[in-house]
């Protein structure tokens, strides 16, 4: 029985979803010339946090690991007061649900996504918060393995970072070993 609400809860969560924007040329170029990004993570359901903490996978560490990551990558994390003022106010929003399907059994997905201001073509006076850029990734993890949830995280700001670099190649002065 189980297992047959747990295939439901996959069917209903993937064809009740909006539609976001994926990783993909037309959408990584949305991220060109984005000077930084104000990063926010989204709280952790109360059905893992007991034991995700055994693993340090907390709202606060996700956010350490995150910008941790963005500012070893070269990319400029906004304070609120910073991001009041940057053009766009792209914010990288970063999810992780997960939905106990069986006894110390979890599934998740980690969603991460870039939203900054657009505006409408067909009415230029209309702004508003849109995702231009997105990534996710699902699993299975017990609450002996939540650190894979953690390791996941990494591995989708990873590929922010690759989508962001893609577009917004870093100035290494007039070197001619500068091409590799």
């Amino acid at each position: 029985m189980k297992r047959i609400c747990f295939f439901i809860f996959l069917v209903i969560a993937i064809y009740s979803s909006p539609v976001f924007a994926i990783d993909s040329d037309i959408t990584r170029k949305t991220l060109t010339g984005l000077k930084g990004v104000y990063v926010v993570v989204e709280n952790l359901q109360p059905n893992i946090e007991r034991y995700a903490q055994r693993f340090n996978l907390t709202k606060e560490q996700i956010q350490a690991d995150v910008e941790g990551r963005l500012k070893g990558a070269g990319i400029e994390i906004l304070s609120r007061d910073m991001w009041l003022k940057t053009t766009g106010r792209p914010i990288l929003y970063v999810s992780v649900n997960t939905h106990e399907y069986e006894k110390y059994w979890y599934s998740y997905t980690i969603g991460i996504c870039l939203q900054q201001i657009v505006m409408l073509e067909t009415n230029p006076e209309v702004k508003t918060f849109a995702t231009t850029w997105s990534i996710e990734m699902t699993g299975i993890a017990n609450i002996g393995t939540l650190g894979r949830i953690r390791s996941n995280v990494s591995i989708l700001v990873g590929r922010f970072i690759e989508a962001y670099n893609s577009v917004n190649p870093k100035q290494r002065g007039n070197s001619t070993n500068s091409l590799r």
